[in-house]
């Protein structure tokens, strides 16, 4: 299975901008992202593309912070600090929902654990198989999610759209 470069990814997704408009994804925790601390992915060494991510930092409820519509959580004071000096540099593409599945034209939820930072910028997947077959053409995939972003915007998240997948994560919002 032919695998992208991290160098190639740099060069080629360098247009991806921060898209989000709609209301953030939440889940049953009522936080953005899970309630996980999106300063703390870019403090982390993320993995080769097939590699498994480290884990990033759970939020405390005493360090919150809200930004589109949604209550992030971070693990420190000085991390919601950082997010709270450009929030648009850390939270997640596509308001929290699945790179793969906008690509594909559905709006899904992403699972915090199954990241990637590409050109600064935080995407989420919903499952292990959708990061495999993301990571096959992360660049063509973020072309196409670009395109369908903006009629998918609008719309809540929803349960296993994503063809040949079936979601693991809960329908919120």
């Amino acid at each position: 299975m032919f695998r992208t470069t991290a160098l190639t990814l740099a060069i080629s997704v360098g247009m991806a901008g921060t898209v989000f408009a709609g209301p953030q994804y939440l889940d049953r925790t009522g936080y953005a992202v899970s309630g996980y601390d999106v300063v703390s992915y870019f403090d982390l060494t993320q993995a080769e593309i097939g590699g498994e991510q480290p884990a990033p930092l759970a939020g405390k409820a005493e360090f919150t912070a809200d930004y589109n519509d949604a209550t992030f959580a971070f693990a420190s004071k000085e991390n919601r600090a950082r997010f709270q000096a450009d929030p648009a540099a850390y939270v997640p593409q596509y308001d929290g929902h699945c790179a793969y599945g906008v690509a594909v034209g559905s709006k899904v939820p992403g699972n915090p654990n199954l990241w990637r930072i590409i050109d600064n910028k935080l995407y989420l997947n919903i499952t292990e198989d959708v990061v495999d077959t993301w990571e096959e053409d992360i660049p063509g995939y973020l072309d196409t999610s670009e395109e369908e972003w903006a009629g998918l915007e609008a719309e809540k998240a929803s349960r296993g759209r994503i063809p040949g997948f079936q979601s693991q994560a809960p329908a919120e919002n």
